[in-house]
């Protein structure tokens, strides 16, 4: 195996195109917050002493609202409780967000740096069904810029196709992982109303 050193990019890849660079802005421009506006998805990648993160968030409208054209507000809604990426924020601030939306093959993806605060009022402005978060990560935006659409049109993502049919279930996986101690038919079949009732 030949592992390449810093110095061997440029001459298998040579030096990006002015549009590669020029799509760059250092701040929300109109266009870039009308897509986030309309993105109701994104993974946040986080870093920290254990290494990274990369984690999936979700809405059922925009994922992050644009506090203004340098900082964005992305609650925490539940999840699993394990909050690697709050712990990591909390001592590592660099973040990146990739945003998609559906039907587009553009992504945009976001770099900065993040805080997570518990303030009532932003909390509060986040409400949902009268449901807060109980945290909001604030991201300020070092650079945002737009992804060519090569890797969704590859992968096909919006096909409207079904690949799912025969992956093991998140039952399966706990009681393969635990030698069915946890999980197994009933988690599979009981987690359908557990996540209808905490989404927010």
């Amino acid at each position: 195996m030949n592992w390449l050193e810093p110095g061997d990019l440029e001459t298998i890849y040579g030096t990006p195109g002015a549009t590669s660079l020029r799509k760059v802005a250092d701040r929300l421009t109109p266009d870039y917050a009308a897509f986030i506006a309309r993105s109701r998805f994104c993974v946040l990648t986080t870093v920290g002493p254990e290494g990274t993160d990369g984690s999936p968030r979700g809405d059922d409208g925009p994922v992050v609202r644009a506090l203004d054209d340098r900082h964005l507000a992305l609650p925490d809604w539940r999840g699993n409780d394990r909050i690697d990426s709050l712990r990591n924020i909390l001592r590592d601030g660099r973040v990146s967000l990739m945003f998609l939306v559906r039907g587009s093959g553009n992504a945009i993806r976001v770099n900065g740096h993040a805080r997570v605060t518990d303030d009532d009022a932003l909390r509060d402005s986040l409400s949902h069904q009268g449901r807060l978060p109980r945290t909001v990560i604030v991201v300020r935006i070092a650079e945002v810029y737009f992804q060519c659409a090569r890797a969704v049109i590859r992968a096909g993502l919006w096909s409207g196709i079904d690949d799912s049919r025969g992956l093991p279930t998140p039952g399966q996986i706990l009681a393969n992982m635990t030698e069915g101690a946890v999980g197994g038919a009933a988690y599979d079949a009981e987690w359908p109303g557990r996540a209808a009732a905490t989404l927010w």
